[in-house]
């Protein structure tokens, strides 16, 4: 069987067509802007909303002890936490609009939040 016999002059255009158009959904659709706060959460409650403009360092106590973030270039990430796991610090830079960073044990996240709202995978 030989591609040819399947397949029409016409057929190959088509799908050349369809493939550029999903990736071009795929890229300005599912792309998000980069995040201008940061909004820290300790035991459900938000402890702090902070600009991604300026470089620093915090502690957040949580349910474990104290979770170090910190900001840098605009873009955040939890530097150590006394979580077992340490699936948090694993999580490394976030610097998009809805990437968050989840301290479960400890109870402490992170999450880049802007101007828009945008869904998340737990949307859909």
């Amino acid at each position: 069987m030989t591609v040819s016999k399947h397949f029409r002059p016409g057929d190959f255009l088509t799908l050349s067509v369809v493939a550029v158009s999903v990736i071009w959904l795929c890229v300005t659709l599912w792309q998000r802007g980069a995040g201008g706060m940061l909004v820290i959460r300790s035991k459900g409650s938000v402890v702090s909303e902070l600009s991604l403009q300026r470089n620093r360092t915090l502690s957040v106590n949580g349910a474990l002890g104290a979770t170090i973030v910190e900001v840098n270039n605009q873009r955040a990430r939890i530097a150590s936490d006394p979580s077992p796991k340490q699936y948090c610090v694993r999580q490394g830079w976030l610097q998009q609009i809805g990437e968050i960073a989840l301290c479960l044990p400890n109870q402490v996240s992170i999450e880049i939040a802007g101007a828009e709202n945008r869904v998340d995978s737990l949307s859909y």
